[in-house]
């Protein structure tokens, strides 16, 4: 009887990969902090409400258009503090080094990563370094921590405040990351010049949280690893409430689609990594949109859907062509190491 392997399957985001949290790391660490599955997990600290979280960046290459892995390692950490409702203040960062790679371009990814996180308004306090032999680390991995303090104390958002009738936005176009990468690694016969999205979203996650009541907004995911798709199968998931989507509404630029035709690849599931999906109290959706079209990382924003359309407890998307199809979670692997 052959055992169980992990593949590189288990790393995009999808459905292996919920599958082998739940069934390895959950399973084992269980408890009413980790339970909850938040992109950063929240601490009370000295009678201050405080966000941590934790992420390890793996990219072939390490440099692309519109970023790098340091960059990547800044940005992705960020994120997952501010749209967990935290204001982001300080990230470790660990290195783990393939013997052979040049030390300029070690130098390039982390002046990459001060400039990005001086840029954000955090510093790297910590961090820890390791060499490892040729072959081992595909010349570079990056581990980044961050801690930020939360926006609302009172009010943390989560899956579970989804209601009825809520608004789901997106605050721009999708793919544009994992294009960027497909561009840099020259492995399709395009001619491409999509930039990655790789930003620091903690500007723009502040703003929206000025802009309405605590509550207002139930949640906020940064849709990176398995796509838009995964990340709303997991407001179904956790509210336990059918979502509708409109494909006519959701922004993919011409070069994107593009790609996806060629290869096969679903805009949907395909990486993102200065993007924010939100689901709100449908009141604000209009005050929303408009603070988000005028910030530089919210130009494309769009209201892309509604919550509880459809009785199937399903992501249900609308297509353009007058149709409907349930969109599950990736189960297969589209683009291994992306971010």
């Amino acid at each position: 009887m052959s055992k169980e392997i992990i593949t590189l399957a288990h790393g995009n985001g999808g459905l292996l990969t919920h599958r082998l949290i739940d069934e390895v790391f959950s399973r084992a660490f269980a408890n009413p902090i980790l339970d909850r599955k938040g992109d950063a997990a929240a601490l009370e600290l000295g009678g201050t409400a405080t966000l941590f979280t934790t992420d390890s960046f793996v990219i072939r290459p390490l440099f692309f258009p519109g970023g790098d892995i340091g960059k990547l390692a800044v940005a992705g950490t960020v994120n997952d503090l501010c749209v967990a409702g935290a204001v982001p203040r300080f990230l470790s960062a660990a290195f783990i080094i393939e013997e052979g790679l040049g030390v300029e371009e070690l130098q390039q990814v982390v002046a990459s990563m001060r400039d990005t996180a001086a840029r954000a308004g955090v510093s790297i306090v910590t961090g820890d370094t390791k060499v490892v032999e040729k072959g081992a680390a595909d010349k570079l991995f990056i581990n980044t921590t961050g801690v930020g303090t939360a926006y609302y104390p009172q009010a943390a958002m989560d899956t579970a405040n989804i209601r009825e009738g809520d608004a789901v936005l997106l605050s721009g176009s999708i793919g544009d990351h994992a294009v960027a990468v497909l561009a840099a690694r020259g492995e399709y016969p395009l001619q491409l010049n999509t930039a990655s999205d790789c930003a620091c979203l903690n500007g723009l996650c502040e703003l929206l949280l000025q802009e309405v009541p605590p509550g207002g907004i139930r949640v906020m995911r940064d849709p990176t690893r398995g796509g838009l798709a995964t990340t709303l199968n997991e407001f179904v998931e956790g509210s336990g409430l059918g979502i509708d989507i409109d494909e006519h509404a959701i922004p993919v630029k011409q070069e994107v689609q593009a790609v996806c035709e060629l290869t096969g690849f679903d805009p949907l599931y395909m990486a993102n990594e200065g993007k924010l999906v939100l689901v709100c109290d449908n009141r604000y959706t209009q005050a929303l949109l408009t603070v988000m079209r005028a910030h530089e990382l919210g130009g494309e924003a769009a209201c892309i859907g509604h919550v509880g359309g459809n009785s199937l407890q399903k992501l249900v998307l609308h297509t353009s062509i007058g149709g409907t199809r349930i969109v599950d979670m990736l189960a297969g692997d589209m683009l291994p190491r992306i971010c």
